[in-house]
């Protein structure tokens, strides 16, 4: 099928992660939701902001879907048996819409029953990551043998697998609660301790000792240490160091300088509040587990310490003793003791560095991109 994946009403809600890419091309499970669709054959594009299609187009499709949806087989199947002018809806959710415009009044509505994951808000990435990278790992892996792990690795379980040029070497694998997967030419450094679920990108590596636990997403040229718990890193992202992130989604080309640490959890185990972006203020999150929520290109300087569901936007760079607020706007530079404008010609020059540190850079579309974020966001850095 061709297939549109479609924003939708809940892309404002995942700010700032979707400030710089579409609903789609999110990460959740070992692959992003668009991966998800072609990995299964369909052809898909992008129904998103203006300035993104450029990098992200649409195509003359035959279907729209909603870009939240995580899709099975089952949900396909009953997406590619709509007529013109059917719907198909979960709840009050519009998951897929036989037509030409997603805002048009459905002729029909088919109701969905089937179980179906759905990101709507940033912590779902995290929450429902570990029933999604079960489902990749089975998509991934179906019919296919893993190549040799290396007998120096303490492994538990079956659900292991490694792409062609991936490695682990002196490490424990316990694959018994979640599958652990390493994409071409990942690496898990000595002395790593791992239990499962883990999806590690191409070309990503857990660096010695690391200690990975709770369905955890490293995206592809990731490079992690420390401790990680049931979190997601979209990718091209380093935690290079010691350091403890839990329930957490990092977009890509950030960097958690040495000894970074986040609070997932408040003393007092109430509920969670983060800063709203559809809101305009802090809002409950229904999660007693919420980490950081770090948009594409912050950084953070050593020994910093981010508080419970701290949010923090596009190109932030956050250094400083001490708690920095829990939101902190894009393109601001600072931390406890206050922040001033982060210059967009700065930040693209350090934009530009990091991304040639893979072979990449701030080409025009990407400047163009950054430019329109830069102009988005100027309202929370008043």
């Amino acid at each position: 099928m061709k297939i549109q994946l479609v924003d939708g009403k809940h892309r404002s809600h995942l700010l700032p992660l979707t400030y710089t890419r579409p609903v789609a091309e999110l990460r959740c499970g070992i692959i992003t939701i668009a991966e998800k669709y072609t990995k299964r054959g369909h052809e898909i594009g992008y129904g998103t902001e203006a300035y993104l299609n450029v990098k992200y187009p649409s195509i003359e499709a035959e279907v729209l879907v909603s870009g939240s949806v995580c899709p099975t087989d089952a949900f396909l199947e009953a997406v590619a048996g709509l007529s013109s002018g059917q719907a198909l809806i979960q709840g009050d959710e519009l998951l897929a819409f036989k037509g030409e415009k997603w805002e048009d009044e459905p002729s029909e509505i088919i109701p969905f029953s089937g179980a179906l994951n759905l990101i709507t808000r940033p912590w779902d990435i995290w929450s429902k990551n570990a029933s999604e990278l079960n489902l990749d790992f089975d998509l991934l892996t179906k019919d296919r043998f893993s190549a040799p792990i290396d007998a120096t690795n303490t492994v538990i379980g079956d659900k292991v697998f490694l792409e062609e040029g991936a490695k682990a070497t002196a490490s424990i694998l316990n694959a018994t609660s979640g599958p652990i997967y390493l994409a071409k030419n990942a690496e898990i450094m000595e002395g790593c301790i791992v239990r499962g679920g883990l999806a590690l990108g191409e070309s990503s590596a857990l660096k010695m000792g690391a200690k990975i636990y709770g369905a955890t997403t490293l995206g592809p040229h990731c490079k992690v240490g420390g401790e990680v718990n049931n979190s997601v890193i979209i990718g091209y992202s380093n935690k290079g160091h010691d350091g403890f992130l839990g329930n957490s989604a990092l977009g890509e080309w950030c960097n958690l300088g040495a000894d970074t640490n986040n609070s997932n959890l408040k003393n007092n185990y109430d509920e969670v509040k983060a800063w709203s972006y559809v809101d305009g203020r802090f809002a409950k999150t229904g999660q007693q587990f919420c980490g950081l929520i770090m948009g594409d290109h912050s950084k953070s300087g050593i020994n910093t310490m981010f508080n419970t569901g701290t949010v923090v936007g596009v190109s932030a760079n956050v250094y400083g003793a001490g708690f920095p607020r829990n939101f902190i706007a894009s393109f601001t530079w600072g931390g406890p003791q206050g922040t001033m404008e982060y210059r967009i010609d700065k930040a693209l020059d350090t934009a530009d560095r990091m991304m040639k540190r893979r072979g990449l850079e701030v080409d025009e579309v990407e400047k163009a991109i950054l430019e329109q974020v830069y102009a988005l966001s100027a309202e929370y850095r008043r």
